[in-house]
């Protein structure tokens, strides 16, 4: 997408921006000319997530723009006021604020820890709300006001409770922050919205989360900023409390090559968390998974055994169970061991619940396990991070078939 210069001289404060979708945005505003305030904590290189403000600051400066990196823990309000203050200070306002810091733990309820749980709604939720709420006393002040979210659709079906209720509850927070506050805003003429991703987003996060699976699946940081970009030209007065999804937005703009935002052309897309009904589901959403496999469990695990070597286990370093229900549970034990049995009550650090069908399908790559998991044919108990170490593993299994 084309800039058009409409951002020339605005200020920008955005969270959580030292990589991924947030530094997309920063620098797509950049090129307009707009100055932009990077509030994050990467102050130091992440071991295994590149990029800090400093390099960000550096990507803006570089595209045309003027950045101001912030060290701040949104979670925390004192720094939150010092850094929109300095934003305030240097650049004489702020026109845009954009909350894109965000936390994320796939867990269930039993598995999520509470200082999880407050990590997710402090960051989120709270985040949000310290953010926008320091930042709209300039945010009045300007001629063209925006708080964008990147939050999604309140989509209330129970199957984006039922998984990870702590993470739906806290980037529902976000989103309850976009119907309140457009509404509550409209007299100042701020526009208040929220975009989310028709797909994953191929981010370092997502790399580490889902490995080069996911990446395949996923599109490029730059459909984000595209659409982000074209919402924050449009006129906040009119342009308001709107839940956007980003291939929508940038379709509306005359794009209709959403090739060139794929970052595995030819993989087919899979679809990202809270979409509505009217958006289109893949095939496996709609899988029947009741039928069973015709046996044949036994042999195939005996195949998978030689795939246990040390180089295996030293880099998974995890016991994990396929409970089949009735047709039993298999433990793979990759942390001492090194055996895949039938009979082995080592206890497992990550379980999946699945029918034969469904893992059969997984292992043949007729259906991903991010498609099973988010559609409920195959659940999780314990860490999800963890779980996704696996990814490469069911790869190798497809080999043994």
């Amino acid at each position: 997408m084309i800039n058009t210069g409409a951002l020339a001289g605005r200020t920008i404060f955005i969270s959580g921006a030292s990589r991924g979708i947030g530094e997309a945005i920063a620098v797509k505003c950049a090129r307009d000319g707009a100055n932009v305030a990077i509030a994050a904590k990467t102050a130091e290189p992440h071991p295994k997530l590149p990029g800090t403000i400093y390099t960000v600051a550096e990507k803006i400066e570089a595209a045309g723009g003027k950045a101001l990196p912030c060290v701040v823990d949104i979670r925390d309000e004192h720094a939150v006021q010092k850094a929109v203050t300095e934003t305030v200070d240097k650049f004489g306002g702020i026109d845009i604020c954009i909350n894109n810091a965000s936390a994320i733990s796939l867990t269930g309820t039993a598995d999520t820890p509470m200082k999880r749980f407050d990590l997710m709604m402090g960051i989120n939720t709270r985040g949000t709300y310290c953010v926008t709420q320091a930042c709209l006393p300039h945010l009045k002040k300007s001629s063209h006001a925006h708080v964008l979210n990147n939050s999604p659709p309140l989509n209330m079906k129970p199957i984006w409770f039922k998984n990870h209720v702590a993470y739906t509850m806290a980037k529902y927070g976000m989103s309850m922050c976009v119907l309140g506050m457009a509404e509550e805003f409209r007299d100042y003429k701020i526009g208040v919205n929220a975009i989310w991703p028709a797909t994953p987003i191929a981010t370092a996060a997502i790399d580490l989360i889902g490995g080069d699976e996911m990446m395949k699946t996923s599109r490029t940081p730059a459909i984000m900023a595209d659409a982000a970009y074209a919402m924050l030209c449009r006129d906040p007065t009119t342009f308001t409390a709107n839940f956007c999804i980003d291939e929508e937005i940038v379709t509306e703009e005359g794009i209709t090559d959403l090739d060139q935002y794929h970052n595995c052309p030819g993989t087919p897309l899979v679809p990202d968390f809270f979409l509505g009904d009217e958006y289109p589901v893949p095939e496996a959403y709609n899988a029947d998974s009741t039928a069973g496999s015709s046996g044949g469990i036994g042999k195939m695990m005996t195949k998978f055994r030689p795939l246990l070597t040390p180089e295996v286990m030293h880099k998974t370093a995890i016991v994990f169970a396929v409970d089949f229900g009735d047709g039993g549970k298999w433990t793979f034990d990759m942390k001492t061991k090194g055996t895949i049995s039938d009979n082995d009550d080592t206890p497992a650090d990550v379980t999946f619940q699945m029918t034969e069908d469904v893992f059969l399908k997984i292992i043949k790559g007729e259906l991903q396990s991010t498609a099973a998991f988010m559609s409920g044919q195959m659940k999780i108990q314990g860490n999800l991070m963890e779980a996704m170490k696996l990814e490469g593993l069911f790869k190798q299994m497809r080999t043994k078939l």
